[in-house]
């Protein structure tokens, strides 16, 4: 066999043992997630890019807000890793400037109103070792209060979606029979 092959063998498993020793001790690679990741992007005339990275946990029968998600409690919004929203321009939401940037996303459930929480650090994960939320509230940089919207239809899995069907602007997160929308305003660039 030649130097060639030999050295191919060799990284092919070495790579094999690097994939099987990082999804036996990190995450699972080969498996299906309980709460899949998922991202969801807006663009508006090839100028305005907004996205969030999220984990989509589902309903499964069971109590969401005031059970499962706590009310008064901050939620890492979503599961599994920190959710993050993104946007390359700045924006306002309710008459408070968020520049362009990456965020984490958090809220605090309430039963008819959320506060919804964008914060400048980004963390690794969502909880930690003793499922406590890893967001440090010195990092926030925006914090609002959205109404809650009672749904007539149940959603089986949490969704972020972004709304601009009224060209109003707005980030909607719905789980369960709870929907609420954070309005996006569009700063215009300064020349």
């Amino acid at each position: 066999m030649n130097t060639f092959l030999k050295r191919l063998l060799v990284t092919l498993s070495i790579v094999a043992v690097g994939l099987f020793l990082y999804s036996y001790f990190v995450e699972d690679i080969f498996s299906n997630r309980l709460s899949p990741k998922d991202t969801v992007e807006f663009k508006l005339n090839n100028d305005l890019k907004l996205e969030v990275f999220y984990n989509r946990p589902s309903k499964k029968g069971r109590e969401i807000f005031g059970a499962l998600v706590p009310y008064n409690k901050v939620w890492r919004t979503g599961a599994n890793e920190a959710t993050t929203f993104e946007t390359n321009k700045d924006l306002m939401i309710q008459g408070i400037y968020l520049p362009k940037g990456k965020y984490t996303l958090w809220t605090v459930p309430k039963d008819s109103v959320w506060n919804v929480i964008f914060n400048k650090k980004q963390y690794p994960w969502g909880v930690d070792e003793e499922m406590q939320v890893m967001w440090d509230p010195n990092y926030d940089i925006l914090e609002i209060d959205v109404p809650v919207e009672k749904l007539d239809t149940t959603v089986e899995q949490f969704t972020i979606a972004f709304d601009n069907s009224t060209d109003n602007l707005k980030l909607t997160m719905a789980w369960d029979n709870t929907k609420i929308a954070v309005p996006l305003s569009v700063l215009k660039d300064k020349k």
